[in-house]
């Protein structure tokens, strides 16, 4: 079964990061930075590391595991709640980006609150219900 990882990245202004996906003839929605666990990767934190430099160009500290789910691909989701000092989009290099058929993919810094979150048409949408719900009860941050 093909696994794949994502973050919840806080930044430290208290937003997170998601990226926009416009595409032809599909409504616009946010995801979570991520992708695929490789075979050259050792562990899924290793991956996501790996995803997270190549999407934002960035180095991210892995907080801890926050939900795990199965896709409707059947593939095994790990989100995992992350920190990042620094990011610089401009200087992705995920082979995703170099594809003008797949879309626009745009960064997007936004408050890490229930309201904000519940205004973007996140996918999963139950990445969307899990971390609605932490920050409803204080969880998602908490040590």
């Amino acid at each position: 079964m093909k696994e794949r990882v994502r973050a919840v990245i806080v930044t430290p202004k208290g937003t997170t990061l998601v990226i926009k996906r416009v595409r032809p003839g599909v409504d616009p929605y946010w995801v979570i930075v991520g992708g695929g666990v490789e075979e050259s990767d050792a562990t899924r934190e290793e991956a996501l590391l790996r995803e997270v430099r190549e999407e934002i160009a960035g180095d991210a500290e892995i907080v801890r595991l926050l939900h795990e789910m199965e896709n409707a691909k059947g593939e095994k989701e790990f989100f995992y709640l992350a920190r990042i000092n620094t990011w610089d989009f401009e200087n992705r290099s995920g082979p995703e980006f170099a594809r003008s058929d797949r879309g626009e993919y745009i960064l997007e810094e936004v408050p890490l609150t229930t309201q904000a979150i519940a205004d973007l048409n996140l996918l999963p949408g139950e990445i969307s219900t899990v971390l609605r719900r932490a920050l409803d009860s204080g969880d998602l941050l908490a040590p």
